[in-house]
């Protein structure tokens, strides 16, 4: 994950905040022309006119963005602005003094967004809105609910300059407050990079030394996190959760640091007393894995405890279907693959062919069907990724 990355989830999670306050301003509308029409004061008419109209202007950020999942689009932010503004004109338009302290409200929602550009845009577009009202004022008072000026000069100084000159002030202030944030943002964006990537180099560090005491290659468990981002894209994940999926699924062997290397490395078949110690690694990632801090943690703890659970009900800790966590009935099509395709000191490799036809007859068996049905689709993806990521020698005893 790079800066592009994080400033692009950052973007995303702003805008749904913006989203919300938008929701706020609605319940706000609603709310202040009830008391306009409990006062009567005004022009019913017009002051109905008025209400739909904000309302309708409100309602299309509200609604829209989040009906066609528009969160992460850059174009996303400059509509709840707009709309924003468009709300505030008609307020300003129709009660001027009454609403003036609403025109802080674009430039404060912009100033979250900690782009310079975008707060400038903001104090633009929402000035010309401003001298808009003041002709439309002028022009058509008779749709106006409070009218009080003679001539544009009176229109001019007594409103719209001190709204304008409010704008740009408040412009000016947020302008250098964003440039801050913006250089306080990057430093966390590079901290945070540098924090996951250590954090990936140690998971697989350690992830790789339980795989050279099996006598198995590094390369192993570099293609069990690429089938799994494979399997995690397929299922709907997000990029950042799948990320870290794929990290967690490295350390889901970590347990094998605690068996014995004549039990993992024995080229005959196990007895009964070595193969329940065999097995016992699931138990023992688990423990390693689970008071860690930290949800690839918490996830690696999940999928070493599980990785071998069979959706019959007949693995290693007799869990049985959706008992068994989603993300370990993932790792166990994507480990059995690799498995069965990796060459050791006491096999060959099987095909690509020979894997695949292996895990369609245990569907429903040894495999979730629905993740086997995954694999099924993108079977070339999982192709690709064993021909990219041979190993690169295998380890005799």
């Amino acid at each position: 994950m790079d800066k592009k990355y994080y400033r692009s989830k950052t973007t995303e999670d702003l805008n749904k905040i913006s989203v919300r306050c938008m929701r706020v301003v609605l319940v706000f509308l609603v709310l202040f022309y009830a008391i306009m029409f409990i006062i009567n004061r005004y022009n019913p008419l017009i002051l109905t006119i008025s209400g739909v109209l904000c309302v309708l202007v409100v309602i299309i950020p509200c609604i829209y963005i989040p009906l066609f999942r528009m969160y992460s689009m850059r174009i996303t932010r400059h509509i709840i602005i707009t709309c924003t503004i468009l709300t505030i004109g008609i307020l300003i338009t129709e009660f001027n003094t009454i609403v003036y302290p609403m025109i802080l409200f674009p430039i404060l929602l912009a100033s979250m967004y900690s782009n310079r550009t975008f707060v400038l845009f903001t104090s633009l577009v929402e000035s010309a809105t401003m001298l808009c009202s003041a002709w439309f004022q002028f022009n058509y008072p008779q749709y106006v609910l409070r009218y009080n000026f003679e001539s544009y000069e009176d229109i001019f100084l007594t409103m719209t300059f001190p709204i304008i000159f409010t704008i740009i002030f408040m412009s000016f202030i947020a302008f250098f407050i964003v440039s801050r944030n913006s250089q306080m943002s990057d430093k966390y964006i590079e901290t945070a990079i540098t924090m996951t990537e250590n954090q990936k180099y140690l998971i697989y560090a350690f992830s790789e030394m339980s795989e050279t005491k099996s006598l198995e290659t590094g390369e192993h468990i570099k293609r069990v996190a690429e089938y799994m981002k494979v399997l995690g894209h397929a299922s709907g994940f997000d990029d950042e959760y799948n990320e870290k999926v794929a990290t967690a699924a490295m350390m889901h062997d970590l347990g094998k640091l605690m068996i014995p290397e004549e039990i993992l490395n024995k080229p005959s078949k196990l007895t009964d007393e070595e193969f329940s110690i065999l097995k016992s690694h699931v138990l023992y990632g688990e423990a390693l894995l689970k008071d860690c801090p930290g949800e690839i943690m918490k996830l690696a703890a999940i999928m070493a405890k599980e990785h071998h659970e069979r959706w019959d009900g007949t693995g290693y800790l007799g869990m049985k279907g959706k008992e068994i966590a989603y993300i370990s009935r993932l790792i166990a099509v994507a480990d059995v693959f690799d498995a069965l395709t990796s060459e050791r000191s006491y096999k060959k490799g099987w095909t690509v062919e020979e894997a695949y036809d292996e895990i369609i007859k245990n569907s429903g068996k040894h495999f979730d069907p629905a993740v086997v049905r995954l694999f099924i689709k993108n079977r070339e993806k999982f192709k690709e990724i064993h021909d990219a990521i041979p190993d690169t020698k295998v380890r005799n005893q």
